[in-house]
């Protein structure tokens, strides 16, 4: 048996989210907050939601404390901005860190026994569904927008901790291109391959079903097709991307991610490294580890990827095109090969624990251990 869990309303494509008062006024809700984060407040990008609020007379108010990998006291002050404003919903703008805070302040603020957050960890028996949640995205790479995850930073243990629960996912999302056309080219290329990894992580993880699987290759294709011309910022590749990367959220929300992600979530914390460039950097690795138990699905993640003849090719020559054309994708947009310079040797164990122990790493098609990920580490250095 499988289960799929999609947020209630989602609209997409440019303008959408001139839907957002109209919503709101649906859903008999009256006080939103808007969650942001400092730097895109800055460039005004979520004036276009606001000046939207304003015109329908809706009142607000913004909270920006957010981190890119936001940390257990950005969600706990959250909570205290939610609650002083008397607010009734949370309008999330930006990438996933965000839409993260949003997803934990939303609980708490229903689920108050969860408030030290470090409870929220993995699947948490939470009663309430969250605040009401209106996700906007400005990156095209997360799909937090449709997902029932979301990831908090614990600064003091050095780590990042993955939190799954169906209560948490927005109500509607506004999948607009025109939000993401700030996007500088170094963030959309690595949101973009964060989106990448997501649709072949859940392609290839033990969960995935005929239905995510289908999600994930069109995913793959769109991605493929789009981010070079979206790191371009032409039109054509920023809406291919807006699309891809909910697609690939629609899928592996539902069955789970790997080891690329479990190691990627180490790399974020400990060194503050954008979420999307990990993963981009190790996926390569990830793919060449998991080759053998993935049977004839590179072969399908080769063809979604525009390599001619992957139909007829031998296995072992399409899973080696299949990682060829990430590679070759990842180069285009300008993925560093290796962790050389960031990654200290004396860190690797610490990080293959905590890889180890996230909770993305149960659902890699292949097993491992500590001494695996230590590998794989190693590999990249």
């Amino acid at each position: 048996m499988n289960r799929i869990i999609l947020n209630e309303t989602s609209y997409h494509g440019t303008g959408a989210i001139g839907a957002i008062a109209a919503e709101l006024a649906a859903r008999g809700l009256k006080r939103p907050v808007v969650f942001t984060d400092p730097v895109l407040a800055k460039t005004g990008v979520p004036d276009k939601v606001t000046a939207l609020l304003e015109k329908a007379k809706i009142p607000f108010s913004v909270y920006t404390d957010i981190k890119p990998n936001p940390t257990i006291e950005n969600v706990k002050n959250g909570v205290k901005a939610f609650k002083k404003a008397k607010a009734d919903c949370i309008i999330a703008i930006g990438g996933g860190s965000s839409m993260d805070t949003a997803k934990a302040v939303g609980i708490i603020a229903a689920n108050p026994e969860f408030a030290d957050v470090r409870s929220l960890e993995g699947v948490a028996p939470t009663k309430k569904p969250s605040k009401p949640i209106f996700a906007v995205p400005t990156t095209a790479g997360t799909a937090a927008e449709v997902t029932i995850n979301y990831v908090i930073t614990d600064v003091e243990k050095k780590r990042k901790f993955v939190c799954v629960d169906p209560h948490d996912i927005p109500v509607a999302a506004f999948v607009d291109p025109d939000m993401m056309s700030s996007m500088p080219k170094s963030l959309t290329a690595f949101t973009g391959m964060d989106a990448l990894t997501h649709a072949i992580e859940g392609l290839i993880t033990k969960a995935a079903c005929p239905m995510t699987d289908m999600m994930h290759l069109e995913a793959i294709r769109l991605i493929s097709l789009s981010l070079r011309d979206a790191v371009a910022n032409k039109p054509s590749g920023r809406e291919g991307m807006a699309l891809g990367q909910y697609i690939a959220g629609m899928g592996f929300s539902n069955v789970g991610l790997g080891i690329d992600h479990s190691m990627a979530h180490g790399l974020s914390a400990l060194y503050d490294m954008p979420h999307g460039k990990a993963c981009a950097i190790l996926l390569p690795v990830a793919m060449k580890f998991n080759a053998a138990k993935t049977g004839g699905k590179y072969r399908k993640i080769a063809a979604a990827m525009g390599v001619k003849g992957a139909e007829a090719m031998p296995l072992a020559e399409a899973r080696k095109a299949a990682i060829a054309a990430v590679e070759k994708l990842a180069a285009d947009v300008g993925i560093p090969k290796d962790l050389k310079g960031v990654l200290k040797k004396e860190d690797v164990k610490f990080l293959a624990e905590s890889a180890y122990a996230d909770a993305c790493r149960p659902g890699n098609p292949r097993d491992c251990t500590v001494k695996d990920i230590e590998k794989l580490y190693l590999s990249l250095i």
